[in-house]
């Protein structure tokens, strides 16, 4: 078990690297993703940083996690508000779909101010290993579902009625405490059938009132760079 932690750990390490060393260059607005693999690559940044090998970088972070730890590394923080845009972004993901580059994410909570991250970046960059690959949409994880906490029983009843039975995700099981993303909305971890068409699952879902943004990113992925046993390699579009 310890072993294939620490596999899965150099796996997403060696994509976080590739990522850097292909697409971050000297002066750059850089977008900083939410989750495991994408604080490894904020990591192997402050590293870059900290040597001097890479100079001018500004960072917008997706979390507020995120953004502490990358000032406690050194990195030059920026709000969303203050920058034009980005050149380049590099988050993870919790399923790829490599035919339509097609993305599930929002495991971690951040969804929403990933995806804001992402529409106004140059490029966006998924890093991760090869377990996060599958051939459908929902195959492995449900699908988050970020809503307003007002009103949250309706809300769920109109997830409901597209197909799904939703799960609020909670802080404190025991206790029955919702989780709270950084923008103060709870999120619905929502199983469908097999996916075959996301774009319309997606418009259906935003679609319904009480909803501020879903896990599903379609269009979005510029570069995905995936990371197995035989070394690190970019899933061509």
């Amino acid at each position: 078990m310890e072993q294939s932690d620490l596999s899965r750990s150099e796996l997403k390490r060696a994509a976080a690297r590739y990522a850097l060393e292909h697409f971050v260059k000297s002066g750059m607005l850089v977008g900083l993703g939410s989750g495991s693999t994408a604080e490894i690559f904020v990591e192997e940044l402050a590293r870059e940083v900290g040597q001097g090998t890479l100079t001018g970088i500004t960072a917008v972070a997706t979390s507020d996690k995120v953004e502490l730890m990358a000032r406690t590394f050194g990195i030059t923080i920026a709000s969303l508000n203050d920058v034009n845009g980005l050149d380049v972004t590099v988050d993870g993901a919790d399923e790829i779909e490599p035919r339509s580059f097609g993305l599930l994410k929002g495991r971690g909570g951040a969804l929403l101010r990933e995806k804001l991250v992402a529409s106004v970046s140059k490029l966006e960059v998924i890093i991760a290993d090869e377990s996060k690959l599958v051939n459908i949409l929902g195959e492995k994880m449900p699908i988050p579902v970020e809503v307003v906490p007002f009103g949250w029983h309706h809300t769920a009843s109109r997830l409901r009625g597209i197909g799904c039975e939703p799960s609020l995700r909670l802080k404190d099981p025991l206790k029955g405490i919702p989780y709270l993303t950084d923008s103060h909305n709870y999120v619905f971890d929502c199983r469908f059938n097999p996916i075959t068409d996301p774009v319309a699952l997606a418009a259906a879902i935003k679609n319904l009132v009480g909803v501020v943004e879903h896990g599903i990113f379609m269009g979005i992925a510029g570069h995905i760079v995936i990371a197995g046993p035989q070394g690190v390699y970019e899933i061509n579009h």
